[in-house]
């Protein structure tokens, strides 16, 4: 369990403590100078003011006491500290009774004619003062522990984020990887063994590309689409010429990192539910360009099924997309999906987007 007592800090307390005295000291200074001394009495005008040193000495030793007692229960722990608060007002008072005897007697005689602040008048107003430094103790010792609970929920937020990231990005290779399985398996089934050898040397090649990625990581949007390269190589195994590929990345936009596999759930709804029900070549097209800083990523493919229109946008690849989107971005990133004259399209917009390098 962490302990309030990290959060009240000596470096805090020299701090707060310099300000509220030497603040005391120049609201007193006016008095010293045209009420009690001379203007012209610098001599006795310093040694009087020596005091505020000690006074600052005792405040830092309040301090000791509100560090020891930060963990107390609270109704007990302001009775200690307003004791604290009375005991120093009277030590100060006494120190500066003790002071202004030994001074008037030995340095400055003149002193002994001079009007001070009676005794219980002292203590009621360093008791205020006093009081006034332990409750600046605990308004820096509250801000810093406020400060580190905004880093606790921040860095609680960050890992969340990464595991959801990373659940999110595990789910797809069961997915990808049954998909491609249950093609080989279908090769297999029809007697074509040399494409079965030729997808299972490109799947184990994707796979080996795929484990250098970081499952939460960013990466160039140019890596994301040499990665999709290998994976329409499988695909292409399967397919032959009914697949056709048209990739369009803008320079620009190949340098924007994006969350790795970000992309290829979108190509892989485009064949299943394009490529794999058609009988005639289907085209699946990849554009990607910079608009106004804003990162836009379209794929489509022109033979989409009947079928799927009342469910576009609602199989595990797409929630996918949109979860990870929704994670790493918030709200400076969206996904839509669309039937435009007999072409599914999948559009993805990110704001503020940062370049690799």
């Amino acid at each position: 369990m962490h302990s309030a007592k990290r959060d009240a800090r000596w470096s805090d307390a020299i701090f707060v403590t310099a300000a509220l005295w030497l603040f005391v000291m120049l609201m007193f200074l006016p008095v010293l100078i045209f009420d009690r001394y001379s203007i012209s009495d610098w001599p006795s005008i310093l040694l009087d003011s020596a005091t505020f040193l000690f006074s600052y000495l005792l405040g830092l030793a309040t301090f000791a006491c509100f560090q020891a007692t930060i963990d107390w229960p609270n109704p007990f722990r302001l009775v200690v500290l307003a004791a604290t608060a009375f005991g120093a007002s009277v030590v100060q008072t006494i120190f500066d009774n003790s002071y202004m005897d030994i001074i008037g007697g030995h340095l400055m005689p003149s002193w002994q004619t001079v009007k001070f602040t009676g005794s219980y008048e002292k203590i009621f107003r360093y008791l205020l003062v006093f009081a006034v430094n332990i409750a600046l103790f605990q308004v820096a010792s509250a801000r810093r522990s406020t400060e580190r609970s905004e880093r606790q929920l921040t860095d609680a937020r960050t890992a969340a984020q990464q595991a959801q990231l990373q659940a999110l990005r595990y789910q797809l290779n069961p997915h990808f990887l049954f998909n491609t399985l249950n093609s080989i398996s279908s090769l297999i089934v029809t007697r074509r063994n040399h494409d079965a050898e030729e997808m299972t040397s490109k799947l184990s090649n994707f796979l080996r590309s795929s484990l250098t990625y970081d499952p939460a990581g960013l990466v160039p949007l140019d890596d994301e689409l040499a990665l999709i390269d290998e994976y329409l190589d499988i695909e292409a195994v399967r397919f032959g010429d009914r697949l056709n590929i048209d990739i369009d990345c803008d320079a620009d936009a190949g340098s924007v990192l994006v969350p790795s596999f970000l992309v290829q759930p979108l190509v892989e709804n485009a064949i299943k539910h394009g490529v794999a029900p058609s009988r005639e070549p289907v085209t699946v097209g990849i554009r990607a360009n910079l608009e106004d800083a804003r990162l836009i990523i379209v794929v489509e493919n022109d033979k989409p099924q009947v079928a799927q229109h009342k469910s576009i946008g609602t199989g595990v690849g797409l929630a996918n997309v949109r979860q990870r989107l929704a994670a790493v971005y918030g709200d400076a990133a969206t996904f839509v999906t669309e039937l435009d004259g007999g072409v599914f399209r999948a559009v993805i917009s990110i704001s503020g987007v940062t370049r690799a390098g």
